[in-house]
């Protein structure tokens, strides 16, 4: 069976600065030998359907800040496979809104020059299902799918839930996982939240011959990824 790194909710441009060597640091520390990303790679701020805030630069400058940074992360998981988010979705779906086909747009691959990444809405690696989560919600959302499903589930999307939960017959073991995020929540385009008492969960997961491990990761003052520590 597989060892797998997963992590998700990147949001670049404006992912945490640290979440990058805590994602390698975890693949060193478990020797995986796979890495799946829950998607929403980009952010997109620039083009929401939600109100946008001022400080947002144009799509045009939001794009090339993404896909510079998107470089280290490219460089050091030169295979990975995604599962396509909703934010990841929105240029086509803009696209779509306005009569434009899809076969007029570029790839994914081709969009952020990710040539050796594999996009997809989802994946089954050892039974285990991997998506995004679009659409899920509540208390434990990998949960809710996973009785939906009636499999192993992993998933990101809702940033503040983090957690394993399992299930268990006579027949079978299944498990669900949030993964939560890598986002930076000072950046302004998750002031929508400010006023939200869940706050985002930093974490990314692993699953080892299918058996899942959750790792938090340390942000907090003076802990190993504080982002204090990754200031010009």
């Amino acid at each position: 069976m597989s060892k797998i790194l997963v992590f998700s909710d990147l949001h670049l441009p404006v992912v945490h600065p640290g979440y990058l060597d805590f994602c390698v640091d975890l693949r060193k520390k478990w020797k995986t030998t796979q890495a799946v990303c829950g998607g929403d790679v980009v952010d997109w701020h620039s083009i929401s359907f939600h109100p946008k805030n001022p400080n947002c630069p144009a799509p045009k400058d939001e794009y090339e800040n993404t896909r510079k940074q998107l470089r280290a992360w490219t460089k050091a998981f030169p295979n990975l496979s995604v599962t396509i988010g909703n934010h990841d979705e929105r240029p086509s779906i803009l696209a779509e809104s306005q009569g434009i086909p899809a076969e007029f747009l570029k790839t994914y691959a081709e969009l952020w020059g990710t040539k050796g990444w594999k996009w997809d809405y989802d994946f089954i690696i050892d039974n285990v299902y991997y998506c995004h989560g679009t659409g899920q919600s509540g208390i434990h959302p990998a949960w809710n799918l996973c009785g939906k499903m009636l499999m192993s589930v992993i998933m990101g999307h809702c940033h503040s839930r983090a957690g394993i939960k399992w299930r268990v017959n006579p027949l079978q073991r299944i498990f669900a996982m949030d993964v939560g995020c890598g986002i930076d929540i000072k950046a302004f385009q998750f002031a929508y939240g400010k006023h939200c008492k869940d706050r985002p969960v930093l974490a990314a997961g692993v699953v080892i011959d299918g058996m899942p491990y959750l790792e938090i990761m340390p942000i907090g003052p003076g802990e190993q990824y504080c982002k204090e520590k990754y200031r010009d």
